[in-house]
Order: C-alpha cells, then sequence, then structure tokens
C-alpha cells in the first residue's frame, strides 16, 4: 500500500508540473512513469499476502467479509482488502486461584454452589482451537476476542449450572469424572455453534470449604484406626490360632507317649543310660535298692 500511495503522489506531481510554461516541465514523463511503475508495484505487492503455518487469513473489503478463507503459504488478494489472521493451532485458557497463572492476574477460580450448598472453588484449563473454516464467521459475529467474549464466560456459566447437581463431597472425589464428561459435554456444544472445537477439559483442582476438608479429615483417621484394630484383632487370632495348634500337638504328643512306653521299656531306658554312665572314666557311686531294684550310679564329679 505504501509504494501505490508513492505511486500515486508521483503521478499527481507528474501531470501538475506538465505546463510548457514551467522550467522543470520537463521533468513531468518521467514522475508519471515513476508513479505508474510505483503503482503496478504497490498493486502486486499488496495482492500477494503471506499466512503463516498454523493460521488462516479472513478476507474484508469495505467492511464486507469473504466467505472465502486463505490458507497457509502465499495467496493473491485485492490488494484493497484487509486481511485478518486466525491462529488455528490448539490455544489453552485457564482459570486458577493461584496469583501466577492462567491469563488473568489474580485469584480467577471458578466458585460454584453444590447441590448441599457449599461453596467450591474450581481451577479449570480449557484446550480448544478455532475451525478453519468457520474463521469469516466468527469474525462477522464475534470478532477477533473471542476468548474473552466465548471461551470465558461460556465455560463459567455452564460448570456452575452444572455443579447444583453433585454434593460436595461427591464432586471432589466419587463423581468428579463424572462432572467434568458433563461439563464436557455442554460446553463442547456450545462452542460448536460458535465456530470452536473443544478438544479437552481438564479439572486441575477443586478446593472444598475447610469444615468439609476437616470432616473428611476426621472421616479418614476414623477408617485408618479401624483399619489398624482389625489388624490388630487378625494378628491376635492368629496368634491365638497358633498357640491352640501348639498345644495340641504337645497334648498329642504326651498322650502318644503316655500310651505306647510300658514299664519295662521305661526300665530298659534307664539300664542303658546306666551302662553308659558305667563305662564313663569318672570315679562313682552306687546306691543299691533304687527304685525298680535297679541300681542308682551317681557321678561324684
Amino acid at each position: 500500500m505504501f509504494f501505490i500511495i508513492l505511486g500515486i503522489l508521483a503521478l499527481i506531481a507528474g501531470f501538475a508540473i506538465n505546463t510548457p510554461a514551467l522550467t522543470f516541465s520537463r521533468f513531468s514523463r518521467p514522475a508519471k512513469v515513476v508513479g505508474l511503475i510505483l503503482v503496478v508495484l504497490g498493486a502486486l505487492t499488496a495482492s500477494v499476502r503471506q499466512i503463516d503455518a498454523g493460521q488462516v487469513g479472513v478476507i474484508s473489503l469495505f467492511g464486507n467479509v469473504s466467505d472465502r478463507t486463505l490458507n497457509s503459504g502465499l495467496n493473491f488478494v485485492n490488494p484493497l482488502a484487509n486481511v485478518t489472521e486466525f491462529n488455528l493451532q490448539t490455544q489453552n485458557y485457564t482459570m486458577s486461584a493461584s496469583h501466577d497463572e492462567g491469563q488473568k492476574q489474580g485469584d480467577d477460580a471458578i466458585r460454584v454452589l453444590t447441590a448441599d450448598g457449599l461453596e467450591v472453588v474450581i481451577d479449570l484449563t480449557v484446550l480448544y482451537r478455532v475451525v478453519a473454516t468457520d474463521a469469516p464467521r466468527i469474525y462477522r459475529e464475534i470478532g477477533e476476542d473471542y476468548t474473552d467474549k466465548v471461551v470465558r464466560p461460556i465455560t463459567r456459566t455452564r460448570i456452575r449450572d452444572n455443579a447444583v447437581y453433585y454434593d460436595a463431597v461427591a464432586l471432589y472425589s466419587t463423581r468428579r469424572d463424572e462432572f467434568q464428561t458433563r461439563i464436557y459435554k455442554t460446553i463442547e456444544a456450545d462452542f460448536q455453534k460458535r465456530g470452536l472445537l473443544l478438544e479437552q477439559l481438564l479439572i486441575r483442582n477443586i478446593d472444598l470449604p475447610a469444615s468439609v476438608k476437616k470432616s473428611i479429615e476426621s472421616k479418614i483417621n476414623a477408617e485408618q484406626d479401624a483399619q489398624k484394630m482389625q489388624f490388630v484383632l487378625q494378628k491376635e487370632r492368629q496368634e491365638a490360632e497358633r498357640k491352640r495348634v501348639e498345644a495340641q500337638g504337645i497334648a498329642d504328643y504326651q498322650k502318644i507317649i503316655s500310651t505306647g512306653l510300658s514299664d519295662k521299656q521305661l526300665q530298659y531306658e534307664q539300664i542303658k543310660a546306666q551302662r553308659e554312665l558305667a563305662a564313663s572314666p569318672n570315679a562313682k557311686i552306687v546306691i543299691m535298692g533304687g527304685r525298680g531294684n535297679i541300681p542308682l550310679i551317681l557321678n561324684d564329679k
């Protein structure tokens, strides 16, 4: 466009000095030629538009938005047309309670009321992208700031609308995946109507009120104590069973000994022991008249 304006100025100057009375009228023709060349060069330059990878170009001429889009690479357009690029790559929008996260400064988390009337704070990230064929419609109906006009308000509204169907504790634990799937479907439908494609919805954190956290911690501690007590009882039962088996074994052993050994066999075992003691080189004391008329030999060492 710069060359076109410069060429037009050169043409005007060439026609303005095309007067024989002027001493520099001889420059009129060269000025016209230069101006024409600049206009042609400017028109060619303005007609070629480069679209970067991952972008799509939307053409508008005097307020009229064309449905034709420009793909990445070099494209030829009307030199007077305005080309606005839209990003087709995956974009993310984060709403977080942390001050150094998300697109908004400060606490930008979503505060919702659950079915039991408690306030829950949700950190969320939305992954989305622009549908290439819908880029002209987005530019015509929404504009380039579709993030603030569509992504942010729809996401926050749909999360609040769906959170009322869940209790705070269920939302935090057992039904979290169900909640995420539910809001994904509703947000996806709203995005699709406006030319956006929802790729993924990530619930990063769900923060419960302090009173609810304390109740959950107390419940968890009680469950852990109960499990610990069950372990102790099970261990005691196993120890009691072990002692019972051991006592039964001793009783069985004693029963076998008492029924299997006779007096003669006991006397025989006693004689064997006395023989072994008598064979020892140490001095002994022999006591006659022992039980069963068997001498008792004692070692004096």
